[in-house]
């Protein structure tokens, strides 16, 4: 049957080989007797196997040791193949099944569609950013009212008692010096002499006392 359908090879030992997929039934493998032959360690001697069904090509496994991937996933059971779909036999061997005629550009551009998917799900997602915090608001507090001032204690009345009390202080201070200067005249036997004689007339007859010559 005509060529519909082909593998080329995107990363392994023969990168650009182009393989025409014209049979209904093709195995892949490392050993000389398959009809895609890939000399790769990695690969197994009978690694996978394609089967046309209908209008297009199943991939299965063929129990191969490191699997078979399509798209970056591995397959367990037959898989519908579509132009653009990477077919990875290990990390190694990468192949990308095209349709053949008109239609090489539009597979083309769907094989690097798939190839950058396939690169951005291996990138590692960066961790998401912490939540920005809006600061918290400053609570409003009332103003202050203004305290009235305590009213000024009356002059008039603090003047009146200071003035009394030095009154009765000089009075206390007078009785006294009096009863000092009377004592010391007691003492010294002063009554009598020329300075005081006059002042001895004058209280001797209030106290009952004699009168000096």
């Amino acid at each position: 049957m005509a060529a519909q359908f082909q593998l080329v090879m995107r990363s392994g030992p023969n990168v650009g080989k182009v393989s025409p997929l014209e049979a209904t039934e093709i195995s892949i493998g490392r050993e000389m007797g398959n009809v895609i032959v890939i000399s790769d360690a990695e690969v197994s001697r009978r690694h996978a196997k394609l089967t046309w069904q209908g209008a297009g090509y199943f991939i299965e496994d063929a129990g191969s040791t490191n699997g078979t991937f399509v798209n970056n996933q591995r397959i367990s059971a037959p898989h519908a193949l579509k132009a653009g779909d990477l077919v990875s036999l290990s990390e190694n061997i990468t192949l990308a099944f095209e349709a053949t005629g008109d239609s090489n550009a539009t597979v083309i551009s769907s094989s690097a569609r798939a190839m950058k998917t396939i690169l951005a799900a291996s990138q590692p997602v960066p961790p998401p950013l912490p939540p920005a915090y809006a600061p918290a608001p400053i609570p409003a507090y009332p103003a202050q009212q203004p305290v009235a001032p305590l009213p000024a204690p009356s002059q008039p009345a603090k003047m009146g008692s200071k003035i009394w009390l030095i009154l009765v202080v000089l009075l206390v201070l007078l009785i006294c010096a009096c009863v000092a200067a009377f004592a010391a005249i007691d003492y010294l036997q002063l009554w009598c002499s020329p300075y005081l004689s006059w002042l001895t007339n004058i209280i001797s007859p209030i106290i009952g006392g004699g009168v000096c010559p």
